[in-house]
């Protein structure tokens, strides 16, 4: 594989494709590696299908402006991301401890890419192409559009195109947003007349400037300084971010105004399948072998995304704030072709890892009234309890699974990302349990049911708990039919608002009880953009203004995290304290 085989990253590579002008230059934090997994590469090879020149600036140094400059000025516009994660999160855990590595750098290195990286790259681009267009995307500027709250400053922040001083930003997934702006930009067209594509975003001195019906939120001014203000923003913004029936959103900020457009449609199956098999290397970019490679590679490498979207609606969850909630899906063919293709690859040693997505088993939007009328406010598919008119059926996915297993080549085939367990069990028949347990589990099974206090979990939005207990027992049952030894993962999350310690204590009790010593417990991380986030930082539920517990001393939350793994010698001085402090002395040497 040779570089010709890559979107070219320098001057140089664009001399030897004898290129004496390009179009756009993409600018991200994360290494180049040009898979379907990674936006900068699907952005980039969709306007190259278009018939645009696309070079890419990965991990540019941000001391100055030099490594822009030594790209050239591109014909129509910069366009930046901070990489696949929003980079405060790549770069601090939970904690707000700085990470020693970096999957998504050469060679895990960490310190690749700056603190806010969009906000510093918009600027570096501004200084080095003075009057470019400069279009902000991905993850980090999605979740930040709108005033927000920053864990790591403890403060709301504005919107990050006051930030950034970029013309536009697009949320959410980009590609017909970009291709329609790319295209616009083409005809000359001057970026600050471009105000009418959906998924996108701008600030203007007037209200006027929008050109959607449009429901005004709460100002920056407001939210910063009253928090039931922010989480009555937060719902609005969060309502509205529907397909069919959401409006354009409009926030004052700092004498301007800030307007969301409504979000963009999903891709259908075929634009889907297309942007899927466009001409990927589905390698990283051969300058960074020396390096050792880009270790982010490893997880999807011999896996295929099949759908797009997730109707679970998760609050801690950015992905309902990002790529939505209606789900839509590739074709069998498309996802056929590729798993032929990966059978291909000289690696290749016979087992596709995942054929999954946000949430593995959903296959088509949540009902047929989604596509007519949207989600329904104020609603949700599966929480509290499913609605009857959610489609449960599995049948698509378990003939897709079936149809991959057959190829030649192929001996296994696995699910890894996360399968939705309370909507697997609404599934007619069973069949699809019994073929997953059977066939496509690599002796541990990925779920999330994060807690077992329903209390928490309603503030989660996710299912109560009897619904794992029955899950997790016929998993067992399962197992025993078709003589397997396969085992749970399960996913929890510790110091959620609205987790008391007694709470935290009820949830060690019930895993000491099963034996249980879980891999993956999380604290939780205030993301941008997610209602967890804002029951967070205001200690109110914004569904219904309650006031919600939050836990924020480091004490509290070191206990309820030593409490869930409660094997850890470590662990002992605060699980013996917070027993002491919640009067459950009796579980003391239990």
């Amino acid at each position: 594989m040779t570089r010709f085989d890559f979107l070219p990253v320098s001057r140089e590579d664009m001399r030897e494709r004898d290129w004496y002008y390009y179009d756009f230059l993409i600018v991200t934090g994360d290494a180049y590696v040009d898979h379907p997994s990674f936006g900068t590469a699907v952005i980039g090879r969709v306007l190259e299908a278009e018939g645009f020149r696309v070079a890419v600036l990965a991990q540019p140094r941000w001391k100055d402006a030099s490594d822009f400059t030594a790209m050239g000025a591109p014909r129509f516009g910069v366009l930046i991301n901070a990489g696949n994660l929003d980079s405060m999160v790549a770069h601090y855990t939970a904690s707000k401890k700085r990470r020693h590595d970096d999957a998504y750098s050469p060679g895990r290195k960490a310190g690749r890419r700056p603190d806010r990286a969009v906000t510093v790259y918009s600027r570096l681009a501004r200084e080095a192409f003075p009057g470019l267009p400069i279009i902000i995307g991905g993850l980090e500027a999605s979740l930040r559009r709108f005033a927000h709250y920053d864990y790591w400053a403890d403060r709301v922040m504005p919107p990050i195109l006051a930030d950034a001083g970029a013309d536009l930003l697009v949320y959410g997934m980009g590609e017909r947003a970009v291709l329609e702006i790319a295209r616009r930009l083409r005809k000359k067209e001057p970026v600050a007349s471009i105000t009418d594509v959906r998924g996108t975003a701008f600030l203007a001195d007037s209200k006027e400037a929008c050109r959607f019906e449009a429901v005004e939120c709460p100002a920056y001014e407001d939210v910063a300084r009253d928090k039931r203000r922010y989480a009555e923003a937060a719902m609005i913004q969060y309502d509205e971010h529907d397909p069919v029936r959401g409006r354009a959103v409009i926030q004052p900020c700092m004498g301007r105004y800030l307007i969301v457009n409504p979000p963009q449609m999903p891709l259908t199956t075929e634009e889907f399948d297309r942007v899927s098999e466009l001409p990927y290397a589905r390698a990283p970019h051969p300058m960074y072998e020396k390096e050792g490679g880009v270790p982010a590679i490893q997880e999807v490498q011999f896996s295929i995304i099949h759908n797009r979207g997730c109707f679970g609606a998760c609050h801690f969850c950015s992905l309902a704030f990002h790529q939505g909630r209606m789900v839509t899906a590739r074709s069998h063919a498309s996802v056929l072709r590729e798993a032929k293709l990966l059978t291909e690859h000289p690696d290749f040693k016979g087992y596709i890892h995942d054929v999954g997505g946000p949430t593995a088993n959903f296959r088509r939007p949540s009902c047929r009234d989604q596509l007519k009328r949207g989600l329904c406010r104020g609603r949700n598919c599966l929480t509290p309890a499913p609605c009857p008119k959610l489609d449960t059926d599995h049948s698509d996915y378990l003939r897709l699974l079936r149809e991959i297993a057959a190829l030649p080549g192929v001996k296994k085939v696995f699910i890894r990302s996360g399968i939705r367990f309370d909507y697997l069990m609404l599934d007619k028949g069973g069949e699809f349990f019994a073929d997953l347990v059977k066939n496509h589990v690599s002796g541990q099974l990925k779920v999330a049911p994060e807690h077992c206090v329903d209390d928490v979990l309603e503030l989660m939005n996710k299912p109560p708990h009897a619904v794992y207990q029955r899950f997790e027992e016929k998993f067992r049952r399962l197992n025993q039919r078709y003589g397997k030894q396969q085992y749970l993962v399960p996913y929890l999350i510790s110091g959620h608002p609205g987790t008391t310690l007694q709470d935290a204590v009820r949830l060690a009790e019930y895993l000491n009880k099963r034996g249980v010593q879980p891999e993956q417990v999380q604290d939780f991380y205030p993301t941008p953009g997610t209602l967890s986030t804002c029951m967070y930082y205001t200690g109110l539920d914004p569904r219904t203004m309650k006031p919600v517990h939050v836990p924020k001393d480091p004490l509290e939350k070191a206990m309820q995290r030593a409490l869930l793994q409660w094997r850890r010698p470590e662990n002992r001085p605060l699980i013996l304290r917070a027993l002491k402090e919640t009067g459950r002395e009796d579980l003391i040497g239990y």
